[in-house]
């Protein structure tokens, strides 16, 4: 059955309005910038923002206060009870809701073993690591048997070294729960790793959905296209030329009419010094805008029609001896052009 949502909230100069489905056992990721609605979403499906309709099952929540919702939290701090052991915070729900204190302390003691925490059910939060206490929470959301699992940036306050391991082993929780669960983050590898399916918020709208692989191939905002790394341009095919919005025109291999998006990832883009000749391919004068380290790589920020990021090796990097004002030409080949129906 589907959870169903059309949340519409209005906040000050903010006007958030977005439809979502979840099915059940599957998880959507809300992702997006900062201040692009995701948190008034959550906070609205959970009934602490007023706003909208839900449906669950054909049952409607409108109305319901956040205390009667079939809803748990998981939020980015966790926020368990410092004053309470780990046990008596996962078996805070049901007993909230009326359970018997020792029905409700093993059904908490369910959970912690489901999580492999049963061994820390007498000690305080404040002797769990960040992995620990991300459990812990988990658990106890899971305890009342939601319909909906919201989960709100729950790694972020993970340090790098345990949020691999920790997101591995929410992966692995999830796939057996079997309500309907949404996933608010901005940080696009929680997403592809585990949601089943991506909705991108801007300026409280969606403006993309679909399962990971399919966001990545096609991005459809300059936000989406600078989180999977890839230039990203909007234009008008002809055959195989594209002519850009923004100016530019690129020679690709497949051919195309009408709008279309084009994307190309930087490691296909090719720099030198002089125009380069030879097999058939595309190339144009560039400007050195900026130059940026990363692990492997260095990314180059160049100015031209079109505009580009190129990364190149640090071999490279030396040959040319890059400098921001350098003139360049910029060359890449048609065979590594993707373009799609805009």
């Amino acid at each position: 059955m589907t959870l169903h949502a059309e949340l519409r909230v209005r906040r000050g100069g903010f006007d958030l309005g977005v439809d979502l489905g979840v099915e059940r056992g599957e998880v959507v990721a809300l992702l997006g910038p900062n201040g692009a609605g995701k948190t008034t979403a959550l906070r609205a499906l959970a009934g602490l923002t007023p706003g909208g309709r839900v449906t669950c099952d054909g049952s409607a929540w409108d109305g319901l206060p956040a205390e009667r919702r079939p809803v748990g939290v998981v939020f980015q701090d966790y926020l368990l009870f410092a004053h309470m052991s780990v046990l008596d915070n996962v078996a805070f729900g049901p007993r909230a809701r009326g359970t018997r204190k020792a029905e409700a302390n093993a059904r908490a003691l369910d959970h912690l073993r489901q999580v492999g925490l049963e061994d820390f059910a007498k000690a305080k939060p404040r002797t769990l690591s960040g992995g620990q206490a991300q459990r812990v929470a988990l658990a106890r959301a899971l305890a009342t048997s939601p319909e909906l699992l919201l989960l709100d940036e729950p790694l972020a306050a993970l340090d790098a070294s345990t949020r691999l391991r920790v997101r591995s082993e929410l992966a692995r929780h999830l796939r057996t729960y079997e309500g309907h669960t949404l996933l608010v983050t901005h940080d696009p590898l929680d997403a592809m790793v585990l949601a089943d399916r991506i909705v991108i918020l801007e300026g409280g709208r969606a403006v993309q959905e679909g399962a990971p692989r399919e966001v990545v191939r096609q991005p459809r905002t300059d936000y989406v296209a600078h989180l999977v790394g890839l230039n990203f341009y909007r234009g008008t095919a002809h055959s195989t030329e594209v002519r850009l919005d923004d100016g530019g025109t690129l020679t690709v291999a497949e051919p195309a009419d009408g709008p279309v998006h084009v994307v190309f990832p930087p490691s296909a883009v090719s720099l030198y010094q002089e125009k380069p000749a030879g097999s058939p391919r595309n190339t144009w004068p560039v400007t050195v805008s900026g130059i940026e380290q990363h692990a492997h790589t260095t990314r180059v920020d160049l100015d031209g029609s079109p505009a580009v990021l190129a990364d190149v090796t640090t071999a490279t990097v030396a040959e040319l001896r890059l400098q921001p004002g350098d003139e360049l030409w910029a060359s890449l080949k048609a065979t590594e052009i993707h373009t799609y129906p805009r």
